[in-house]
């Protein structure tokens, strides 16, 4: 999540938040927080509108993860910080358990998938085999007869 919208959901002005992280930055390595570099940020604010009149931000943007944001609980000790942390908390864990549900449901329709394209190879070769034996036969009946008539 960008610091921006943190600091949103937290009730207070990014600067703030940046602030209080700089202040423990110790407890943000780089899998818990980074900055975004220039051209992850500019293909980032094509998506999203950040400007708020006075020509946008001036720095690059903070970026936290799942752990960043269970640290900021430490550093940010207000009960509207709490509650926000909380939410925040559940809905990574939520989106966890759907992507674990989606990936078990891609696995079990990539088995289907391979269950039939088995099945259906083997009624098209089987097709095949019937539609070039009719072809055979056709030809050999088309086939100018030499010899005798035999009249019945």
């Amino acid at each position: 999540m960008l610091d921006s919208d943190l600091a949103e959901l937290y009730n207070v002005e990014t600067k703030n938040l940046n602030l209080a992280v700089k202040r423990n930055i110790k407890r943000f390595p780089s899998d818990f927080m980074f900055q975004l570099a220039k051209s992850e940020w500019d293909i980032l604010r094509l998506q999203i509108e950040t400007s708020k009149g006075r020509g946008g931000t001036r720095y690059l943007p903070y970026a936290f993860t799942e752990q960043g944001v269970a640290m900021l609980s430490g550093i940010l000790n207000s009960d509207k910080a709490i509650e926000t942390n909380i939410a925040i908390m559940r809905a990574f864990v939520f989106v966890r358990q759907y992507a674990m549900t989606h990936k078990d449901l891609t696995e079990k329709l990539q088995e289907l998938e391979n269950k039939y394209d088995k099945q259906f190879k083997d009624v098209y070769e089987a097709i095949t085999y019937l539609l070039q034996k009719d072809n055979q036969e056709t030809e050999q009946k088309q086939r100018k007869r030499i010899g005798y008539k035999n009249e019945e």
